[in-house]
């Protein structure tokens, strides 16, 4: 599946409609905005395809390689501690927050350049958006559902500009995005209602996608907009 931009959803490998958007090396001049952080959503497991854990690290690397941090969970397992770990030996910046709960059940990550231990889950959500500028969604379980939603309700609520993005890697996600289609089909998600986000297959794609976005993006503020 080709990388693409989608004001809304299909199901991989079927359905898929819209431009692939992509940065390009013969832009004249800068954009006018640059991704400086990307929050990643992933499982604190690696999941049952070694795609998943290859996938976490390669994109650890790439975020490096790029300049730009990464911002996650603060855990040292699963594809959470695989991409932070990649980062580092890349000698890239992370930036973990989690909440004190967690500390040990998900062996907190204590090598990070900052650390940011919280209260409690609502208040690491809330600093994990204030602290990126785009979103990524790795393979992962019902907290990595949970806060990838999450985004994808702010985003249509116009909330925030911010591009969010899914890496549907090996096929994870294609279950969702079958829903998601199902929901648009019984009008359950109208036209002028439809979740924006990113959606691609391959590690290699996601930041000359999430640049192109977040360059053409209205506010990448990193605050919330205030409540009308």
């Amino acid at each position: 599946m080709r990388p693409k931009t989608f004001f809304g959803f299909g199901a991989a490998g079927g359905g898929l409609t819209g431009p692939a958007r992509r940065d390009t090396t013969g832009q004249t001049g800068p954009p006018m905005h640059r991704i400086r952080k990307i929050c990643v959503y992933c499982g604190s497991s690696s999941g049952a395809d070694p795609a998943f854990l290859a996938a976490a690290e390669e994109f650890g690397r790439l975020l490096a390689e790029n300049g730009i941090g990464l911002v996650y969970g603060g855990g040292d397992l699963g594809l959470m501690g695989a991409t932070a770990h990649a980062v580092l030996r890349a000698g890239g910046h992370v930036t973990g927050i989690i909440p004190r709960f967690l500390q040990k059940r998900e062996h907190m990550l204590e090598s990070v350049q900052e650390l940011l231990i919280v209260e409690d889950m609502h208040e690491r959500k809330r600093l994990m958006f204030e602290k990126a500028d785009a979103f990524v969604a790795l393979p992962g379980g019902i907290g990595t559902l949970e806060e990838l939603v999450e985004q994808l309700t702010w985003v249509q609520l116009e909330r925030h500009d911010k591009p969010v993005l899914i890496a549907d890697i090996a096929g994870f996600w294609r279950p969702l995005l079958a829903l998601l289609d199902h929901m648009r089909e019984q009008a359950f998600i109208r036209p002028h209602t439809e979740p924006r986000a990113l959606v691609c297959d391959r590690v290699e794609d996601i930041l000359p996608l999430l640049e192109t976005a977040f360059s053409q993006a209205r506010d990448p503020s990193r605050a919330l907009r205030p409540e009308l």
